[in-house]
């Protein structure tokens, strides 16, 4: 499981709709939390947009250690 596995596309697709999602998906609770409480704060200085585009990206590139 890596970049590109089904199961980081699904999270890729859920961060695209909320940011956080995917990385909760991915069993990363702390992470997805720090993106979306990141986002929704930026989002006031329109600047969301960010975090949002770095949560789908960091849900896509996840590699879990092993």
């Amino acid at each position: 499981m890596g970049q590109g596995s089904t199961g980081n596309v699904i999270a890729a697709v859920c961060s695209f709709f909320i940011p956080g999602l995917g990385q909760l998906v991915q069993g990363r609770p702390f992470a997805a939390v720090i993106q979306f409480v990141l986002a929704a704060v930026l989002w006031f200085f329109l600047l969301g947009w960010l975090v949002h585009l770095w949560s789908i990206v960091d849900a896509a590139r996840y590699k879990p250690a092993l």
